[in-house]
């Protein structure tokens, strides 16, 4: 069964909220034929075209919305039906509203050609620029969006879920056996198998998209709340002096240690993201819409739940983290990413798919970003998979994080060809966090007493005050002054006196 796009408003906004904005649609060119036949879509339907749009309220918060019709000639889109949304974003953009669109179509208008066809360039390019304004645009995938509908507005959402079971992809099952004799594989095309896959968010029911958008909406709304106004304990050097460098290495690999999920239990709101768009979802990472103390943020950073196998970030993975950053930046939201990985991915695979030219984006788009960033050494941060997340305004480290080119007895096997060393070198190279405040490295020490993994909650919580500070803080500098500076910043890093700023 089908959702209707009024069942689709109905489910989704509060009650008798909607309002239209629909018009009756332009006239465009039509044999008798298709008119007899967009007659009798209208009558089937109870639509005057395949897509309705106005606005209404999403647990009070108003928003603009997009609902395809299937029933009304499979949810094709035409002229008509284009210029009825991109009417509808533009209108969305000039009054600074929230859009949620919810496709379901099998792909272009056939019977209007080429010209219906061209018209998904325009819809993108009118998403694009409700996106470049600072709002926000949810979409809900309902069971089936194909083609060219989602090769283009269907596959723009800052976070992208659909429907469960839902038949998903951009070639059609019967266009592919007519094409090539031989059914489609089974499985490939459904919301399930792209979720796992990273192409979307999720596979949930219009209800729990309902709470989803609202929470992200809220976060998305970047008003901080003033909880983030309390005061958090500063650096603690003399702990971190305390423990020598290979004490720490030691501490940050206990599999106990507190890691990004559960730092994101303990903010105000969190709302899951896991499209990458890029093959395999790479579950080493974890990507979220939060709040810290009130102070709204996009979060990304490595999960060490995910990396059991050890060396396993891998360049899906980092073209996640450049999701991050872009979403930040079109959002105008800050940027928290959260360094605690043991390395990135040592494989034949990972080079051919190029590691190490998606490490150099990162570091070249994280300097340039053009909104506040904070990065948090919460653990391990070993070579360019650490390096990637590292450039940021304000740089934070547990007492136990440090930052080494590769894991000391990588070092040692290098210097000395075995891996005895590997205590001495972790020190010689000045990898703890005391050393990397007194190089300029970090700015700020977050205490652990005397271990995370001990007082994990605790610890959680001091991390999180203290990164909704430098976000509240942060939140106050214009963003090319903060991008000037971080430049300079890591143009001086390493030469004398680069540490006192």
């Amino acid at each position: 069964m089908k959702i209707s796009a009024r069942e689709l408003l109905g489910q989704l906004l509060d009650t008798d909220s909607f309002v239209s904005w629909d018009r009756s649609p332009i006239t465009v060119a039509a044999t008798t034929r298709y008119r007899e036949a967009l007659q009798k879509a209208a009558v089937a339907a109870g639509t005057d075209e395949s897509v309705l749009t106005g606005e209404g309220l999403l647990r009070g918060r108003r928003v603009a919305v997009i609902a395809c019709e299937f029933g009304f000639l499979a949810g094709s889109i035409g002229v008509a039906a284009a210029e009825r949304i991109v009417s509808a974003v533009e209108r969305a953009t000039e009054l600074g509203l929230p859009l949620v669109a919810s496709p379901t179509s099998g792909g272009t208008r056939m019977q209007e050609g080429t010209v219906a066809f061209v018209q998904m360039v325009k819809i993108a390019g009118a998403v694009a620029a409700h996106k470049s304004a600072g709002h926000p645009y949810l979409v809900y995938l309902r069971n089936p969006t194909m083609g060219g509908v989602f090769a283009s507005w269907g596959s723009l959402g800052h976070m992208t879920f659909a429907e469960p079971g839902a038949l998903i992809g951009f070639l059609g099952p019967r266009v592919y056996q007519a094409l090539y004799g031989q059914p489609f594989p089974e499985g490939v095309q459904t919301a399930e198998n792209l979720y796992r896959r990273g192409v979307i968010d999720g596979a949930i029911t219009v209800s729990i998209f309902r709470r989803i958008a609202h929470r992200a909406l809220s976060v998305l709304s970047g008003i901080p709340d003033s909880t983030a106004s309390e005061q958090v304990p500063r650096s603690d050097r003399k702990l971190a002096d305390a423990v020598s460098a290979w004490e720490s290495v030691v501490i940050s690999r206990r599999p106990d240690r507190p890691g990004i999920r559960d730092l994101l239990r303990h903010v105000t709101q969190r709302v899951p993201l896991s499209g990458t768009g890029q093959g395999e979802a790479d579950r080493t990472v974890v990507h979220a819409l939060a709040r810290f103390r009130g102070q709204p943020c996009v979060v990304f950073g490595h999960d060490r739940s995910g990396q059991q196998d050890g060396y396993s970030m891998g360049p899906a993975a980092l073209r996640e983290a450049r999701r991050s950053m872009a979403l930040a930046e079109e959002l105008r939201l800050p940027l928290v990413l959260v360094i605690d990985t043991s390395g990135a991915a040592l494989s034949k695979e990972a080079e051919e798919r190029g590691l190490a030219p998606e490490i150099a984006r990162c570091i070249a788009d994280l300097v340039t970003l053009d909104t506040p960033t904070v990065s948090v050494l919460l653990g391990q941060g070993t070579g360019g998979g650490a390096l990637a997340l590292l450039p940021a305004d304000r740089v934070l480290a547990a007492t136990h994080g440090w930052l080494a080119p590769l894991p000391p007895e990588g070092a040692s096997a290098i210097v000395y060809r075995d891996t005895e060393h590997a205590a001495e070198l972790a020190g010689s190279q000045r990898i703890r966090a005391a050393d990397l405040l007194a190089d300029g490295v970090v700015d700020r020490i977050v205490p652990e007493y005397p271990d995370a993994a001990d007082e994990s909650v605790d610890f959680a919580r001091r991390m999180g005050a203290a990164i909704a500070d430098e976000l509240a803080q942060l939140r106050q500098r214009p963003a090319a002054e903060l991008r000037a500076l971080r430049q300079q910043r890591y143009r001086r890093l390493g030469l004398p006196n680069a540490a006192d700023g």
